[in-house]
């Protein structure tokens, strides 16, 4: 009968030095999951996508809602030549 408690005790030690050592083992994994999420590097931005090419504004639309402009009173004279001036380049 004294032989059998010190299997015993070496049983449960065993039980208790595994069930630890998994344990240990799950949470050096979790902190290595933690620390791989926060070092991984955020997604690049999409890249913006392409500016339209400007088309080129018709003068002839931009003299007209010039002049439009200057009748109702927001241009004056002097803004509405210095802005045809700059239209017809």
């Amino acid at each position: 009968m004294l032989r059998r408690r010190p299997l015993a005790r070496m049983a449960v030690r065993t039980t208790v030095v595994a069930g630890t050592a998994a344990a240990v083992g799950a949470h050096a994994a979790n902190r290595r999951a933690e620390n791989a999420y926060q070092e991984a590097p955020a997604a690049p931005a999409p890249p913006a996508p392409p500016a339209p090419a400007a088309a080129a504004p018709d003068p002839i639309a931009q003299l007209t809602q010039l002049a439009a402009l200057k009748d109702s009173g927001a241009l004056t004279q002097a803004e509405f030549d210095t802005q045809k001036a700059r239209i017809l380049g």
